[in-house]
């Protein structure tokens, strides 16, 4: 019963990390670009879901809907401000560039909520449900299930809608995209705004039993980033099963080994996937 417990655990925090990977999965395959500030984006939607709640009484869940849109068009406004003056550069350009994204939000919100933890109390979504020896966390199940719902959504733009469609032109050759029409440069902003819209998704459904601070971001960046890599550059489903694979890794090894040496459980099974498929278990480019 204990080890069905910890597996659970790794379902539920495998598909938050899936759901964080989403949004970094699109715009990788879309710009063959890796935002390395992905998850501080989170940790701004997590700062919003706070504010949200302490100035305006909002609970998460009521709150979930404006954040989505607001992450939305900050990231379209930090595509065009930024990004936008690196696409066609040199790679390492892009890296210093969203590097410098991570230090400014890092450093933004320690300035302005300071760099104390902060926690949003007795939210909607609070409380676990018991099943025999089984605890379930509310806010994890809810999380976990919003995960493979964004999922489905994305999915469907993608491949049931002509914006989808045009996404995925651009991905495969955007020298050819303009040819018939598309727009490269709305694509990509486009692009930024579905990415940080879904993972602006995964901070507001953390916040309801997450801790918020500053540098919240980091540990969930690297593991997004592993997933990413795992589940195949520009794969929706492959980021999503790859999150979920790494959090069920992560948890049965803490539990069989030591939780100080989970990581290297994660980082040892990227490194044989990777040396064995390059392209990721769901990748077909790249």
């Amino acid at each position: 019963m204990i080890l069905l417990q910890v597996i659970l655990s790794g379902v539920t925090a495998g598909l938050v990390y899936g759901l964080i990977s989403i949004g970094l999965s699109l715009i990788w395959g879309i710009m063959d670009m890796v935002n390395f500030a992905h998850a501080d984006f989170m940790m701004l939607s997590m700062y919003f879901t706070y504010l949200a709640w302490s100035k305006l009484a909002l609970d998460p869940m009521y709150s979930l809907p404006l954040i989505i849109i607001l992450m939305f068009f900050i990231g379209i406004f930090v595509y065009r401000t930024v990004i936008r003056k690196t696409v066609g550069g040199e790679v390492v350009t892009q890296i210093l560039a969203t590097f410098g994204i991570v230090v400014f939000l890092q450093n933004m919100a320690q300035f302005l909520w300071s760099a104390n933890y902060q926690m949003v109390r007795n939210p909607i979504v609070s409380g676990s449900f018991v099943l025999g020896d089984l605890f379930l966390h509310k806010g994890q199940i809810v999380a976990g299930l919003a995960s493979l719902i964004t999922a489905f959504l994305i999915w469907t733009f993608l491949h049931r809608t002509k914006l989808g469609w045009a996404l995925q032109a651009t991905a495969q050759n955007r020298g050819a995209a303009p040819l018939i029409g598309i727009s490269v440069d709305k694509m990509f902003s486009l692009a930024w705004g579905i990415g940080l819209a879904s993972v602006g998704v995964a901070g507001v459904l953390l916040a309801n039993y997450y801790y918020i601070f500053p540098q919240v971001g980091a540990t969930f960046q690297l593991l997004a980033l592993v997933a990413v890599a795992l589940g195949g550059f520009g794969s929706i489903p492959g980021a999503l099963l790859a999150g979920l694979t790494v959090g069920i890794v992560e948890a049965l090894s803490g539990f069989f080994i030591e939780p100080a040496y989970k990581y290297v459980v994660v980082f040892s099974l990227y490194i044989m996937v990777v040396l064995m498929r390059p392209q990721g278990l769901f990748g077909t480019h790249h």
